[in-house]
């Protein structure tokens, strides 16, 4: 499975600190203490080094999340059991990372730093012992005053039964060290189980060691996952290995399972838009789930070519506003981002960026464009009419409705047309829903003279409402 950088490394001559011997200048916590464990459970990923960095500081104002999480920590190039940002700047000697993170904690929030990642060598690969790993950790904890860390644990370490045992036992000292030290383990997703067998090994280990942390968080993409409804399925066979591991109930389950995504265009060619990241929200949301974040803040942005066929490191490859996907996270973490975005700021390094969007157009007149049809498809740029506005598609859709999806864009409005071609029904209705009653996935209710079946588990969410359910018409 690939993963979501682009990352170069190998830069030669590196001399890189040891876990011990070295005096660390410690970066001053300044207003970290402030933010609750929400905030680093929805912490989206941020590479500080690589990718045309965004300006932090601005995508904080323009979205209200508080959060970020750096990554990534990773042994030496060259070798060694120490510390170091992308395998080639030294933690010990850093000044950069530490200024970005004063930045963000004078302006109201806080980091929380990843370890591991795809590619690259990891410390639980050349540290000896989850004693060594864990006093390299430390190193990165004390210089910059860390209340959070995650551990991305996933190709090739994750296959390495030394290096996860390492890893685990690592997280765990650090919590025994480190009162209080909110610690995340995320690793690869699958379609079939949630998660594969690496991934049920390590979870294996830490029930073996002792060892609950936060949250265990699946990557579901880059593994033949078609948007929200396959990455939905993921996380509730997630879920169920979650309870046959550990032995917990549903509820228990769901407050120590996260998420983290891919926005827009992934390795593996899938795509994952807005209403993608929408509907997995509403999903988080409503089971409780312990975290909700996404690679990455440097992706968060649209490209020149807004639908390119390539996977950038440093822009989403779908049409955006800037920074559109990281105000998911802040509506995870309980915030209101702000409803208009301030234009884009220029990346550190040349990069693209994303113009405001602009009003829609008056409109007027007489609906020209034929009636949207649920079950029909249409392509990028096609317009339809609904409900008394001119629609118009941005890529290829079906069966999406227009002013709920983020694919349709409103052209203004105009008179005539209909309210569209509804989902083919008709007939009679089946049991009302019922808000107290659970429902599994493809159960079918009926509200509101409409017939819905659920996509996954549900309770007390209303349909027409929520994603969770989809209309298959009158009845």
């Amino acid at each position: 499975m690939q993963r979501k950088k682009l990352l170069a490394l190998g830069i030669a001559g590196l001399t890189a600190a040891g876990a011990a011997g070295f005096a660390l200048v410690q970066v001053p916590s300044a207003n970290a203490a402030t933010l609750s464990n929400v905030w680093y459970a929805s912490a989206p990923y941020l590479m500080p080094f690589d990718n045309s960095p965004p300006d932090a500081i601005a995508v904080m104002n323009a979205t209200g999340q508080k959060a970020f999480q750096l990554a990534f920590i990773l042994a030496p190039a060259g070798g060694g059991c120490s510390a170091t940002w992308d395998g080639t700047k030294a933690v010990s000697s850093d000044t950069e990372a530490a200024a970005l993170i004063t930045k963000i904690r004078n302006n109201g929030g806080d980091v929380s730093v990843s370890i591991g990642g795809y590619g690259g060598t990891k410390l639980g690969q050349t540290c000896g012992s989850p004693e060594a790993t864990a006093a390299a950790y430390q190193q990165v904890v004390t210089k910059y005053s860390l209340k959070a860390m995650d551990f991305d644990l996933e190709e090739p370490e994750y296959e390495n039964t030394a290096a996860i045992h390492n890893e685990i036992g690592a997280a765990k000292i650090l919590q025994q060290n480190n009162p209080g030290l909110y610690v995340s383990i995320t690793t690869p997703g699958t379609v079939a189980g949630g998660t594969g067998w690496f991934g049920t090994q390590m979870l294996i280990e830490a029930k073996n060691s002792g060892y609950t942390p936060a949250n265990y968080s699946i990557m579901p993409f880059d593994g033949g996952f078609s948007g929200s409804a396959d990455q939905i399925g993921a996380l509730e066979k997630f879920h169920a290995l979650l309870m046959s591991t550990f032995g917990w109930d549903s509820a228990t389950a769901y407050a120590h399972e996260g998420v983290s995504q891919m926005n827009g265009r992934s390795d593996a060619a899938e795509y994952f838009r807005q209403a993608d990241f929408q509907a997995v929200l509403d999903y988080a949301t409503s089971h409780h789930l312990a975290r909700y974040t996404n690679w990455s803040v440097n992706r968060d942005r649209q490209c020149a070519d807004p639908n390119q066929s390539t996977t950038s490191g440093s822009c989403s490859s779908i049409p955006q506003t800037a920074w559109e996907f990281t105000k998911y996270s802040a509506k995870f973490a309980g915030a209101t981002p702000p409803n208009t975005p301030p234009p884009s700021p220029t990346p550190s390094t040349p990069g693209p960026t994303a113009s405001p969007t602009s009003p829609p157009p008056p409109g007027g007149g007489t609906c020209t464009a034929e009636a949207w049809n649920v079950s029909k498809a249409y392509t990028g740029g096609t317009l339809v009419s609904y409900n008394g506005h001119t629609w118009k598609a941005q890529w290829w859709t079906q069966g999406e409705t227009p002013g709920s999806a983020g694919v349709w864009t409103d052209q203004g409005a105009c008179s005539g047309g209909g309210p569209s071609t509804p989902p083919p029904g008709g007939g009679t209705c089946p049991a009302a829903w019922d808000a107290t009653k659970a429902y599994t996935g493809g159960s079918t209710v009926g509200y509101g003279g409409h017939k819905y079946t659920a996509q996954w588990w549900t309770q007390n969410e209303k349909p027409g409402v929520a994603a969770v359910w989809k209309d298959n018409g009158a009845c």
